[in-house]
């Protein structure tokens, strides 16, 4: 009888000696050995420091509201494993997953592969046997020797660049530049979401003939002056779009990129998609809303200081009724200082939390320490500060919990058994 998922799961948590090796001659092999060249018949890869997993959401929701056949591979997963891999807009199954796993299992002879080397693969093979239109696939780390730039996109999307993951990638934007800019193809398009990316970037677009389009050169975005709408513009033509689901600002830049990549590509796109998808993107984990007891609750997975300033942004323009509380716990690789100075003048009380998370775990005390918040409490971990926060907060307060994935997680298990109402949840698109 075949483990189970979970099995599987552990089996492959164990089996590498390193969680990150970076490279792709095992993986690239692997591949070739179960001709997962093309996995669909058309690929869209989303690299970038922040708002991936939105951008493939926004990708996959017009893509699929166009009567296309969508799969989609992204990471890290939330509640679990089967999130990473969506076919049609439904998670991949546990038997499913146990056969995709079997099968690089048997492909893989000798050759050693990372927990997320497997998932990727996995994830090819289910997608190269369900005869898909479009599959969009999400970086894990850095770009260049990302086990995902093993297959050639028709489309690559860097969504923004910025500082994070600086031991692996690079100590400043133009290092880290060159990493992400691997994920682009000679005379295909690349898709820039930031108004000024790296020197790197242009550089190595140019140096290979790809064909960059950047937002604010040539695609734009612009705001309906009542702010029930926005507009998606590149030279002689215009789409009129409603405002998306997906709460703060940066989303619409999210769907921009999301919207030029699709324009980019050889797939055709009925004119009523754009709009029905961009409203119908949903994403987990980002600024999702929860209630309890009139206590508005916001769970967003931002971890570095580029998401923290997303998240200052969306809190300097809600309106506010009671106090705004915030719950932050992180990984001990993480920029805390700049992520909590970011925030700092939008918050109103600090409820700092302990992660124990295998190898990069950080307890309450050395966050304490690092990010020096007077008045902050201190709790063992994200369950106390809820436990905290729902002994002082009154209707009409907000909470924003915020951090990682990890802490998101460990929130929405609390939250959910604690009875809270989801707002708007996050639904497959």
């Amino acid at each position: 009888m075949s483990d189970s998922l979970q099995d599987w799961l552990a089996r492959l948590q164990r089996q590498h000696p390193t969680a990150i090796e970076l490279g792709l001659d095992r993986v690239r092999e692997v591949a070739a050995r179960m001709q997962l060249a093309k996995p669909a018949g058309c690929i869209i890869t989303v690299g970038g420091t922040n708002g991936k997993g939105s951008t493939v959401a926004f990708i996959e929701a017009i893509a699929r509201a166009a009567g296309l056949r969508v799969g989609a591979y992204t990471s890290p997963h939330l509640l679990r494993y089967n999130e990473r891999v969506r076919i049609d807009g439904v998670d991949a199954g546990d038997a499913d997953l146990v056969a995709a796993f079997e099968a690089v299992e048997s492909a893989r002879g000798d050759i050693s592969l990372t927990y997320f080397e497997v998932g990727t693969l996995a994830a090819l093979w289910l997608f190269a046997r369900a005869g898909l239109d479009l599959a969009i696939l999400e970086v894990g780390l850095g770009g260049r020797l990302d086990a995902v730039n093993i297959v050639d996109p028709d489309v690559a999307v860097i969504t923004t660049v910025d500082l994070d993951h600086m031991d692996w990638l690079g100590e400043d934007r133009e290092d880290i530049g060159v990493e992400k800019a691997g994920i682009a193809r000679a005379w295909r398009p690349l898709v820039l979401g930031d108004d000024e990316p790296p020197s790197s970037v242009l550089r190595r677009a140019y140096a290979i003939g790809a064909s960059a389009l950047r937002m604010g050169c040539d695609f734009f975005v612009d705001r309906a002056a009542e702010d029930d709408g926005w507009q998606w513009r590149e030279p002689g033509f215009i789409l009129d779009l409603p405002m998306p689901d997906l709460a703060a600002p940066v989303q619409l830049r999210n769907a921009a990129v999301a919207i030029t990549a699709l324009r980019a590509s050889p797939l055709e796109i009925p004119d009523d998609a754009w709009a029905r998808g961009v409203a119908s993107a949903r994403v987990p984990g980002r600024l999702q809303r929860l209630e309890c007891a009139g206590i508005e609750y916001r769970l967003d997975v931002g971890h570095n200081p580029q998401a923290a300033q997303a998240l200052a942004e969306w809190l300097r323009d809600q309106p506010r009724q009671g106090r705004v509380h915030a719950i932050y716990a992180a990984l001990a690789d993480k920029d805390v200082e700049g992520v909590t100075a970011a925030l700092a003048p939008h918050i109103d009380h600090w409820h700092l939390a302990g992660l124990d998370v295998e190898g990069r775990a950080q307890d309450v005390d050395a966050l304490a320490a690092r990010v020096k918040l007077p008045g902050a409490t201190l709790n063992a971990d994200v369950a106390a500060a809820l436990h905290r926060v729902e002994s002082i907060a009154v209707p009409g307060d907000r909470v924003l919990v915020f951090g990682s994935f990890h802490t998101v997680e460990t929130a929405l298990h609390a939250l959910r058994s604690a009875g809270c109402r989801e707002v708007d949840s996050p639904a497959p698109v």
